[in-house]
């Protein structure tokens, strides 16, 4: 018996299978880095929303009275001080 055909059959098929592992192969990396980045992207999100929700309570609430002045709430960030003598802090 012949096994020549079989065996060049087989190995058609295997060079299939494995060009195909390949290319499933780079979809998986170029995934696990899109993944990776959404992660991140969500790590980020929750940060902001941690602090936004942990600055809330400081924001002052709006007067319904337009006339009446805003008083802000007593933090070293809501100092007051003048135009003139505004000057940029270092944080």
């Amino acid at each position: 018996m012949n096994l020549s055909p079989l065996l060049q059959a087989l190995d058609l098929q295997e060079d299939a299978a494995r060009a195909l592992a390949g290319d499933l192969r780079t979809q998986i990396d170029t995934l696990q880095t899109q993944l990776r980045e959404a992660e991140l992207r969500l790590e980020h999100l929750a940060i902001t929303r941690t602090t936004i929700t942990g600055l809330a309570d400081r924001i002052p609430v709006q007067s319904p009275d337009p006339s009446r002045s805003l008083e802000l709430p007593e933090h070293p960030d809501y100092r007051a001080s003048s135009p003139s003598s505004a000057t940029p802090r270092a944080r």
